[in-house]
């Protein structure tokens, strides 16, 4: 019995070393959970910022048309990344409207020019207080929020090509 008893250490280490190695094996879920998805839109109203679009406003969103909120910067190198798939999404028939963060008119201007435009309204969020309602973390983040006003999923980080499908199908559930 004492026989065992020595080799008990040795056992416990081997199963923690294979668990470990299963572990590591095993792809990881990267996929952020959104806290506030179900929720919805927290109140806000966000002046114009760019001559010729409206502002952003929370109730807006509870007009029955699902759509995306954008958050992005026009100093932002990933919201150049997405400008393409916005686009797209746009094409689409999908109203995308936008949250600037710490933005200038003549910058989103600019950034507009060199790189499309998919945004039926900017709103102008100089304070990032919208962006901290909403749980943003950092730009680009894209919302989709149904027709209620309510948030149905969070986008973290830059739209790709692979992404452009599911954003799509998001909002046409979302109707």
């Amino acid at each position: 019995m004492k026989r065992w008893l020595i080799w008990a250490p040795l056992a416990v280490f081997a199963l923690l070393a294979i668990a470990v190695a299963i572990g590591l094996n095993r792809p990881a879920d990267r996929t952020v959970r959104s806290a506030m998805a179900g929720r919805p839109l927290p109140a806000f109203t966000l002046p114009p910022l760019v001559p010729g679009k409206p502002g952003v406003s929370s109730a807006e969103f509870a007009q029955g048309e699902p759509r995306l909120l954008n958050v992005f910067a026009s100093w932002c190198v990933p919201c150049i990344a997405e400008a393409p798939q916005l686009l797209a999404l746009q094409r689409m028939g999908i109203r995308i409207d936008a949250v600037a963060i710490h933005d200038t008119a003549p910058a989103v201007r600019a950034f507009l020019a060199r790189h499309g435009d998919p945004y039926a309204a900017i709103g102008d969020d100089r304070a990032s207080s919208v962006q901290l309602a909403l749980g943003s973390s950092g730009v680009p983040e894209t919302f989709v929020i149904d027709g209620r006003g309510r948030i149905v999923s969070q986008h973290i980080g830059d739209i790709r090509p692979e992404h452009v499908i599911g954003i799509a199908a998001a909002v046409r559930e979302a109707r």
